[in-house]
């Protein structure tokens, strides 16, 4: 059974403003568990990612905004 892929892009590096790796979007929390997660908590985190990828377009889309407080 094939497992799922890791969003690792090696681009390795957090960003202190959100908690979250300007690569692939993840916390450290789940970087560091990803190998130990099952299926569901992956989908989870991809889920997570999806919603973050929305969260800085959108921020890109509204000029004055910071990055760490996307209202």
């Amino acid at each position: 059974m094939a497992t799922m892929g890791s969003p690792c892009i090696n681009i390795c590096r957090m960003d202190d403003a959100t908690g979250w790796c300007d690569g692939c979007l993840r916390t450290i929390d789940e970087i560091a568990g990803w190998s130990s997660f099952n299926d569901d908590m992956k989908r989870a985190v991809w889920r997570a990612i999806d919603e973050r990828h929305a969260q800085l377009i959108a921020q890109r889309q509204r000029p004055g905004q910071s990055r760490a407080n996307p209202e």
